[in-house]
C-alpha cells in the first residue's frame, strides 16, 4: 500500500500549498528555499538537527551550502522527482527548526 503522504501533487495543489510557506519556490518539479544563518556553523549545526526527523520519515532534500545561506530542494526521487505532501512535510519542519533560531 502506497502511503498517502507519497502522492504526486497537481501543479495547482502545489501552488496551493506553497501559500502557507512564505519564500519558498516551485521551479523545476521541486519546492526550494534558502535561509540565512549567522554563520557556517550555525547553517551546519541545523542541517543536524533536521537530520534525525528526515531519516526518521524517509524524505531527504538536496542541501546547497554557500557558506551562511543554505538552500533546501525538495522533491521525491521515488516517484519520479516530483512534489508530494512529504516534501511539505519536511518544508514544515525546516520552517519550525528556523523559528527557534
Amino acid at each position: 500500500m502506497k502511503d498517502k503522504d507519497l502522492e504526486i501533487l497537481s501543479n495547482n495543489d502545489v501552488k496551493e500549498n506553497l501559500q502557507n510557506f512564505h519564500g519558498w519556490k516551485y521551479k523545476n518539479n521541486k519546492i526550494s528555499k534558502t535561509f540565512e544563518f549567522r554563520s557556517f556553523s550555525d547553517g551546519v549545526d541545523f542541517i543536524v538537527k533536521l537530520a534525525p526527523f528526515c531519516n526518521k520519515i524517509d524524505h531527504h532534500p538536496d542541501i546547497h551550502i554557500y557558506y551562511k545561506k543554505i538552500q533546501f530542494d525538495l522533491t521525491r526521487f521515488s516517484v519520479g522527482g516530483k512534489v508530494t505532501e512529504r516534501d511539505f512535510r519536511v518544508a514544515k519542519k525546516i520552517e519550525d527548526l528556523y523559528k527557534l533560531l
